[in-house]
């Protein structure tokens, strides 16, 4: 049933279906027909962060930018759901078009540029929903405002929606806002992680509630830079990786027409890159941190290959456009027969 319907959202043009879906997906949410149309999910529960997963497959942040279908897509038996990235204040994006899909490369690629509503659409949106799993929620800084000054958009972002999430996701691997990706990078990462960091503090004193926060990254590192990101965020004290964003490398779908399209790539050419930063990772924090492997998982053994190489859990993003909800239970069930450590 899937297949079909992909079939005839594909022949619509990229975003014109990624809303549609949303819309649809979110209906069948606010309906409670959602959980009627998918085979439900054992529940296999993990502990992370402090948070009790239902299983350890989530859906990434970028597909439900302003929490519009967050019960529809619970519904399809996720163990998390991350919402945004989310602005302080609402902006369009880039010009359209912006996404674009290389279906013969399993692959996707965007350059949305952080469109959203704004941090409090997303939150008066969160009162009405119905789901009570663990929800992400992913923040980023306004285009507008400088990348000497995105440490501002942060904390009030993280100020704002401190009550509502479960954990929040500070997004400094986005290709898509000039020069974020700088603040992965030595003293201007620690700088920023060091505000993040009191500022989460101040809050868990003062609500009685301690939220954690993971850092998103980009696979576009060499290995030394990955292990010195993997040290600086253990060293700030932040409570979790999620390895990682989409890439700007070309070299897996140079024969596409769309392989000279600005924006973030994701989807399969990405499998064996996310996985590999997961290793690095691993190899650096030896436990003392959970890592949040994405990228490119098309299968139960992707998702088993990035929990084997050191995640605690994995999200879909690319392939669960392509595969569907049957996507969750594949992964759920591969990771469910891996041997324990």
């Amino acid at each position: 049933m899937y297949d079909l319907l992909r079939s005839l959202m594909f022949r619509l043009p990229a975003e014109t279906s990624h809303d549609l879906a949303l819309d649809m997906i979110g209906a069948a949410g606010r309906l409670r027909l959602a959980d009627k149309l998918v085979r439900p999910v054992p529940s296999q529960p993990v502990q992370v962060m402090g948070l009790t997963f239902d299983n350890p497959v989530g859906l990434a942040a970028g597909l439900d930018k302003n929490a519009v279908a967050v019960d529809g897509l619970a519904a399809m038996g996720f163990g998390s759901i991350e919402v945004g990235t989310v602005t302080p204040r609402p902006q369009p994006g880039n010009p359209k078009p912006r996404l674009f899909r290389l279906t013969e490369q399993l692959a996707i690629i965007n350059r949305f540029g952080f469109n959203n509503q704004g941090v409090d659409a997303m939150l008066e949106r969160l009162d009405g929903v119905r789901y009570q799993g663990v929800l992400g929620i992913n923040i980023g800084k306004n285009a507008v405002t400088p990348v000497e000054n995105a440490v501002d958009d942060y904390l009030y972002c993280l100020r704002k929606v401190y009550d509502r999430a479960s954990y929040v996701t500070v997004n400094l691997s986005s290709p898509n806002t000039p020069g974020l990706r700088t603040l992965q990078y030595g003293e201007a990462l620690k700088v920023l992680l060091g505000q993040i960091k009191q500022c989460q503090q101040q809050l868990a004193a003062e609500r009685g509630r301690y939220v954690p926060i993971a850092i998103k990254i980009a696979p576009d590192m060499t290995a030394e830079e990955v292990t010195l990101v993997g040290a600086t965020l253990l060293e700030e004290g932040m409570d979790a990786v999620i390895a990682t964003n989409t890439t700007l490398d070309r070299s897996a779908v140079a024969d596409s027409p769309y392989a000279n399209e600005a924006g973030g790539l994701s989807g399969a050419p990405l499998t064996d890159m996310s996985t590999e930063v997961i290793r690095l990772l691993a190899d650096e924090l030896k436990g003392r941190m959970p890592i949040i492997g994405v990228g490119g998982i098309f299968s139960g053994a992707d998702a088993a290959d990035k929990i084997a190489a050191g995640a605690s859990l994995v999200q879909l993003y690319s392939g669960f456009i392509y595969r569907g909800p049957e996507l969750v239970r594949e992964c759920a069930d591969a990771i469910a027969v891996m041997p324990q450590p």
